[in-house]
């Protein structure tokens, strides 16, 4: 009797239409899930001690609360905003150009993804932001990091 009660689970969660959606995100290997770098919430709070650097410190502990990056083998995704609430996913296939600058002494780095549409998705002060960068170079059709070929000033190389 109990090969008649699994038998008949299996059958359930195997036509049940919810399950598909799992099956495709199992498939997607996550390279990186987190929020910005750590250093990026020091440097703020310690540019805090000045009266100038008090916003620049607010901004370093919103990301530090409410930002979180999502770096998989198909898609980026950030969420941030109050309280996280902001969600937003590209592919691969819709980047056109990656800019990038270090921050942080080189630590971490901001960069900005321009997407085929005309929008762009910014990342602030993502860990290891050079091998991120190489990662969707690597990935992406078409023009790869236009900034760094065209040598204009303000992006890394």
């Amino acid at each position: 009797m109990p090969m008649s009660e699994e038998s008949s689970d299996q059958s359930t969660e195997s036509s049940a239409p919810a399950a598909r959606p799992t099956k495709a995100a199992a498939t997607e290997e996550v390279l990186y899930e987190g929020g910005p770098h750590p250093m990026d919430l020091v440097f703020g709070l310690l540019a805090a001690l000045t009266v100038v650097g008090i916003p620049l410190a607010v901004g370093a502990v919103v990301r530090a609360l409410w930002l979180r990056f999502r770096i998989t083998d198909r898609t980026i995704a950030v969420k941030g905003g109050f309280l996280g609430r902001t969600a937003t996913t590209v592919s691969f296939g819709q980047i056109r150009e990656v800019r990038s600058v270090s921050r942080g002494f080189g630590l971490y780095g901001d960069m900005v993804l321009v997407l085929k549409g005309g929008g762009a998705l910014e990342m602030r002060s993502l860990p290891d932001y050079r091998h991120w960068r190489n990662l969707v170079e690597e990935r992406c059709p078409g023009p790869k990091a236009a900034s760094r070929r065209s040598g204009q000033g303000g992006f890394s190389n």
